[in-house]
């Protein structure tokens, strides 16, 4: 499998050779060699979309995708496995299918996968094709159609424009027929608001509650110093980075963009406060990331591996980073991560899907929701590559990261609490 992996990698041009497959460890990953972090990330990005995306296209991913459950799954239809595997992955992926179309190896490979995704979108939504997704039943269906119109949102030009009519009309009446689902006070909110916020971002007719209501609870659950709670009660785990900051700040823009109303508060300051409090929440990331680029394995949904990145990866794709965090030194620390992880073994199938686990297949680790399809909200953490290769994020010196210096006796930073 190895073996073959890395052919198909050769197989796309000098560009995309000498990459470490997922599954291999290999200590020359991590060199920071002019364009090796990037080409690392793109050919884990082509492992996670090519075994989806091509079946996909054909109708053929229900067939061809063996579902793994959690031996504490709770029961539920397993079929909204398809949805959450579908509609995680693209939702990662869409900010690379938005860069301009070349000739190169790397855009012979988007416009390949940008092709199987469309028809992605049409099989999803379409009654007669075999992929037509569970958007009825259970109400797993709202969290995952929040990725699936995410993607869209972060890529309109290469994902939502070039479909047919028919197919986008199937796709709104979906998503508003979501609205039957009775949201829980947890991260919930925010995906029932992703899904108005992308109704509004393409002029449909939108709910403003469910935007703005959202926006008013998860600012009244920041706790400080950059971290929000997931309701009630305060977790110690990675729910800002796979929920809370991304869809709050998308939202936020969309609100901007389309000058959509809000009682009593402008949406321009409140995207400003969100954007400073995530920068504070990346501090807490970057400095997370150890030496050898192991982090934290804690709290729920540990089994979406590099997905705890997601905010580091995002501010870096929006330019927002903070000032504290150069651009060189979280590609460097980024890249650390994702070779801790993905360098591991049995993190794929034999045939080339994703399992649970945090670093290979540990199904115990798994939650009473977690299925393989879950696992691909790791493709958030390759957010970056929404970047061009030469842009300064991928072409600027690679730096050590924070613990780096502090394991190597060199100076840092000192770490403080803030105040907004």
């Amino acid at each position: 499998m190895e073996r073959r992996n890395f052919m198909r990698a050769a197989a796309l041009g000098p560009s995309m050779t000498g990459l470490l497959v997922a599954g291999q460890a290999s200590g020359a990953a991590s060199t920071g060699a002019p364009g090796q972090e990037r080409a690392y990330s793109l050919n884990l990005l082509r492992q996670l979309a090519e075994p989806v995306l091509e079946p996909m296209s054909k109708g053929e991913l229900k067939k061809r995708f063996v579902l793994e459950l959690s031996p504490t799954w709770d029961g539920r239809d397993p079929s909204v496995a398809y949805l959450e595997c579908f509609g995680r992955l693209m939702s990662g992926i869409a900010p690379w299918l938005a860069l301009p179309a070349d000739d190169s190896a790397e855009g012979k490979l988007r416009q390949r996968l940008q092709q199987q995704a469309l028809q992605g979108y049409a099989n999803s939504v379409d009654p007669k094709s075999p992929d037509c997704l569970t958007w009825k039943g259970h109400g797993q269906a709202l969290v995952d159609s929040a990725y699936f119109t995410n993607a869209l949102m972060r890529a309109p030009k290469a994902l939502w424009e070039p479909l047919d009519a028919a197919t986008k009309g199937r796709i709104v009446a979906e998503i508003k027929g979501l609205r039957r689902v009775e949201v829980p006070y947890i991260n919930w909110l925010l995906f029932a608001a992703m899904n108005e916020a992308w109704l509004l971002s393409i002029g449909e007719e939108s709910d403003p509650m469910r935007m703005n209501g959202a926006i008013r609870k998860i600012n009244e659950w920041y706790v400080g110093d950059g971290w929000i709670k997931d309701g009630q009660d305060f977790h110690f785990d990675y729910y800002c980075s796979y929920v809370m900051y991304p869809m709050l700040l998308e939202i936020l823009e969309v609100l901007v963009a389309r000058k959509g109303s809000f009682w009593n508060a402008k949406p321009e300051d409140l995207l400003a406060q969100a954007i400073k409090r995530a920068q504070r929440y990346c501090e807490h990331l970057e400095r997370f990331i150890g030496p050898e680029g192991s982090y934290p394995p804690i709290g729920r949904s540990l089994t979406y591996r590099t997905a705890v990145f997601q905010p580091l990866a995002l501010l870096a794709w929006r330019k927002q980073l903070p000032a504290s965090l150069p651009e060189g030194q979280v590609r460097s620390a980024l890249h650390a991560a994702h070779v801790a992880i993905w360098g591991g073994p049995s993190n794929f199938t034999k045939d080339g899907f994703l399992t649970i686990g945090f670093r290979g297949r540990q199904p115990e680790l798994g939650d009473w929701y977690s299925n393989n399809g879950s696992m691909y909200i790791a493709a958030a953490g390759l957010l970056a590559l929404g970047l061009p290769a030469s842009d300064s994020y991928w072409t600027s010196p690679a730096q050590d990261w924070t613990q780096k210096k502090a394991f190597s006796s060199a100076r840092f930073p000192k770490d403080y609490a803030v105040s907004y």
